[in-house]
């Protein structure tokens, strides 16, 4: 179908060789105002697999799914089309083979003498191949984000229930600590009572002493009470020397804590440490975690877009 030029045309080529070049590089087909195929160009023909001489006739329907043919839409398209008003849209179209192709494609009316439309040209470009490099873009990026926000929500788990581990580790080595506490001051009680019997001991052998003294004193009359303050001399120098035996085993004792004491302090401190850094771990997970969420909408989003 040729476009009739009523004015004087200003451009530099002529139209003729303009059209020839777009028949070159582009797919053109016509269409009458009801959608049957006047005549289609070798890129058309070939990119929806048929041959030249074979188009004309076709409906244009035959070109779209099934679904889009019976919609309102396509009604709706045409009634537009012989309305004068063009389209220009991504398109999906159906092959001779029942193939799906993608088209970027411009409908544009032609008007005849009497300003009435006459047909419908469609220039359209295949762009099926970057269609698809998109859709499986949009399929991996998608696929990622699902896979690393999986991997947040588990590593969250994890170092929540790792925080709650050295929580209760916290709480346990306080505990402890307290326990450690009390043991150092029932030491340190015992130590006290053992310095009490160290000089009842001392106090008993100066008695003892003294007793000898009196009893020396009283000669012949006082050699049993010599004898009874011998023993009791006795016995304070052995609780003296017990004493000392038990006071030394607390204090062996008193330093073992101190040191126990000392590694639980060292451990509490690491392990308070170690609940701030897994406090830290879960709040980059749930960062991550977010932002994997954003990355699969933004996937849906583009997918959706396609």
């Amino acid at each position: 179908m040729q476009i009739r030029m009523e004015k004087k045309s200003t451009q530099v080529f002529e139209q003729d060789a303009v059209l020839a070049a777009f028949e070159r590089s582009l797919a053109m087909i016509e269409f009458d105002p009801d959608g049957k195929v006047l005549w289609a160009n070798e890129n058309f023909a070939e990119t929806m697999g048929y041959r030249v001489e074979e188009m004309p006739g076709l409906l244009h329907k035959q070109f779209c799914t099934a679904e889009f043919a019976r919609s309102r839409a396509y009604t709706e398209l045409w009634r537009n089309l012989r309305n004068g008003k063009s389209f220009q849209e991504k398109i999906q179209r159906v092959t001779k083979r029942g193939q799906l192709l993608w088209l970027e494609a411009t409908y544009s009316p032609v008007y005849d003498s009497l300003g009435r439309v006459a047909g419908v040209v469609k220039v359209a470009t295949d762009i099926t191949e970057r269609e698809l490099t998109a859709t499986r873009l949009a399929q991996q990026l998608q696929q990622m984000s699902e896979d690393l926000s999986a991997r947040a929500e588990m590593g969250i788990t994890r170092s929540e229930e790792a925080a709650t581990a050295a929580s209760k580790l916290v709480e346990e080595s306080k505990e402890n600590s307290e326990i450690l506490v009390s043991l150092q001051s029932q030491a340190k009680s015992i130590g006290s009572i053992v310095q009490t019997i160290r000089e009842i001991a001392a106090q008993t052998n100066l008695l003892a002493l003294n007793a000898a003294i009196e009893a020396a004193r009283a000669g012949e009359h006082g050699r049993g009470f010599n004898v009874v303050a011998g023993e009791v001399r006795k016995l304070a120098t052995r609780v003296q020397d017990s004493i000392q035996e038990v006071n030394e085993h607390i204090e062996g004792i008193a330093g073992e804590i101190t040191k126990i004491n000392e590694a639980t302090q060292r451990s509490q401190n690491g392990i308070t440490n170690n609940q701030k850094l897994n406090e830290q771990a879960v709040a980059a997970f749930k960062e991550i975690g977010s932002a994997a969420r954003e990355l699969d909408q933004q996937a849906k989003t583009f997918k959706d877009i396609l």
